[in-house]
């Protein structure tokens, strides 16, 4: 009941004094708006530039030169793996290839084949997958090349020479997709791995036919397609095999600048919001600390009617938390303003995509509480001088 009382007394007061009230207020407005839209810049950047690599799945790639001897236990260890999003075994580049060639004549020569399957981030806005041994996908280099459209039928041609003789398989296919150039810019296409397998098998004359392989689950494969789950997994992952001896490349020039623009600017807002925060808590508690000694005979007052030494000492604390809350919400009122105006004016810039300026819910949730805690530790200086007034002695020249 008394904390009820001491709220609306608070609140009263503000209301009487409302002219410091104010001050205080756009004090406090002063400091965290520019913090906010210096966090929303931040954000808004950074997760734009991240944004715009994410939508090129090829950053988050790490491609393994050479051939090496990769087993099932070391694609079981990668795959449980957190940092990895797709992997996908691979056979030996010179068995990876397939001459093409459409009804009319038109004809591709040794086109690169590459594994794939469901999960495979460069199909994720295609939705279709290489299945079978019929049904692949090609890159829009190739479709060019040879002048097909989806589900257009294609033969495929493999050769190998046993004893001196040249033997040719053909192969039916159907296009079931073709992927865009920004995700695939070179002529290939995208089979499922039992073709590729099967189709290794045959040239280094294992089998006789081309049919489904056996040894799937036990087979070594001398590479692999592999995909991070995210931008920093990419330099995780990459580390990783490079201890283990493979020479890998990835596009991890542009990842770092994306990282190094995030340290750079998380460094420059942390010391701007310590310099600023510090500031606020020393000008809030001086501030309430000259309103106890310039109320020292009404908080006297408060002591003789039945308000405890604790309860009064409350009263600066309450203070505090209601100019926070009015401080925060012009706060956020001042960031919206300037956010959408940098937001219109500058994301042109940005070819229309992203946010300049940007705030999650969790960011001004954090900032809410964190404006709250030092408001109602600023009030501490005050609380104490409370604590230590003695009714008599305030009262004393009345």
């Amino acid at each position: 009941m008394i904390a009820w009382r001491i709220i609306w007394l608070s609140w009263a007061d503000c209301r009487h004094d409302w002219r410091v009230a104010m001050c205080q207020i756009l004090a406090l407005a002063a400091v965290m708006a520019p913090l906010l839209v210096l966090l929303g810049l931040k954000t808004g950047i950074v997760e734009t530039l991240r944004s715009r690599l994410l939508q090129d799945p090829r950053n988050l790639e790490i491609l393994l030169v050479g051939n090496y001897r990769l087993g099932p236990a070391w694609f079981g260890h990668l795959k449980a793996l957190p940092e990895v999003g797709f992997v996908m075994p691979r056979t030996r580049s010179l068995s990876a290839t397939l001459d093409v060639r459409t009804a009319s004549g038109r004809s591709v020569e040794g086109m690169e084949l590459v594994p794939s399957g469901p999960g495979d981030p460069l199909f994720l806005p295609v939705g279709l997958f290489p299945s079978g041994f019929d049904r692949i996908v090609l890159s829009r280099a190739a479709a060019d090349r040879l002048g097909v459209k989806e589900e257009d039928a294609l033969t495929g041609f493999l050769t190998r020479t046993v004893s001196g003789e040249r033997q040719v398989i053909k192969l039916p296919l159907v296009v079931a997709a073709i992927l865009s150039e920004d995700r695939f810019p070179r002529p290939a296409a995208f089979v499922a791995l039992s073709l590729l397998v099967a189709a290794e098998d045959w040239r280094d004359g294992r089998t006789d036919t081309l049919s489904d392989p056996a040894n799937m689950d036990t087979r070594s494969f001398a590479s692999a397609r592999l995909f991070a789950r995210d931008l920093d997994g990419v330099v995780t992952l990459a580390a990783r095999l490079r201890a283990e001896g493979m020479e890998v490349r990835t596009r991890a020039d542009d990842i770092e600048m994306v990282l190094a623009v995030d340290r750079v600017l998380t460094y420059i807002f942390s010391v701007l919001a310590l310099l600023a925060t510090g500031g606020f808590v020393l000008s809030m508690a001086a501030g309430l600390w000259a309103d106890v000694e310039r109320r020292k005979r009404d908080l006297a007052l408060l002591r003789l009617v039945g308000f405890g030494g604790r309860s009064a000492a409350l009263f600066p604390v309450t203070r505090a938390l209601l100019v926070a809350v009015c401080g925060i919400a012009v706060s956020l009122v001042l960031y919206a303003i300037v956010a959408a105006l940098f937001n219109r004016t500058l994301t042109t810039n940005l070819s229309g995509e992203g946010f300049v300026c940007d705030l999650d819910l969790w960011s001004v949730l954090i900032a809410t509480l964190l404006t709250l805690v030092l408001s109602a530790l600023s009030a501490a200086v005050a609380m104490l001088r409370i604590l230590a007034l003695e009714p008599a002695e305030s009262l004393r020249d009345v």
